[in-house]
């Protein structure tokens, strides 16, 4: 345990046949807040949630911001890299397949930001009231990797135009996009586990 980079939560798989969820959490969570939803989302799969590095009037986050929707875009680059090199450890320690990432608001932002940047490293991702992590996107290509999308009609924190094109960043790269905008605000609803629960079980 020494050796993985990022304070965390892990839960071995109970089904063998499901992909390995990693959770990223909003700012101000923790590596506890999503287990609930990934244990909703796909019973029985292994869940990696890793705690964000970085502190922000002491709540948690994965990277560095300068206002409310202003990223620091070199603090962006350089912790989705040492979010890269914790997933390569803890799928070496853990014994895991490439991970699907489900991210929340910041977390869904690096989870971008790490397909953006290091393609291979997940396995797809479900990016809840995410924004683009990069105002220009590297020249990485994803290989067709499944990307699901919801975004709040309502959310008074992401502009639905923000969300679009980080749909359309995203399609760009490579991945297979799916983004919906869901009657809600910012914070998470039911509509999100049940579109989100139906998106992941028509995974191959």
């Amino acid at each position: 345990m020494a050796a993985l980079s990022f304070q965390h939560r892990f839960e071995p798989a109970a089904d063998s046949g499901a992909m390995p969820l990693l959770l990223l959490h909003g700012t101000g969570g923790d590596e506890n807040d999503l287990l609930p939803l990934g244990r909703a989302l796909s019973p029985g799969a292994a869940l990696l949630s890793p705690r964000g590095q970085v502190l922000e009037g002491g709540a948690p986050r994965f990277f560095r911001r300068l206002a409310e929707g202003v990223f620091d875009e070199a603090d962006v680059v350089r912790r989705a890299g040492d979010l890269a090199g914790f997933v390569a450890a803890a799928r070496a320690e853990y014994g895991l397949a490439a991970p699907l990432a489900v991210g929340f608001s910041n977390g869904a932002n690096i989870a971008a930001a790490l397909m953006l940047l290091h393609p291979g490293v997940l396995a797809g991702a479900v990016l809840l009231r995410a924004m683009v992590p990069l105002s220009t996107p590297p020249a990485e290509r994803l290989a067709g990797e499944p990307v699901l999308i919801l975004s709040g009609r309502m959310d008074p924190i992401v502009p639905a135009d923000n969300a679009a094109r980080l749909a359309a960043m995203l399609k760009e790269a490579g991945a297979a996009v799916t983004h919906e905008v869901l009657p809600a605000g910012h914070g998470l609803s039911q509509a999100d586990l049940v579109r989100a629960k139906t998106w992941l079980t028509g995974r191959p």
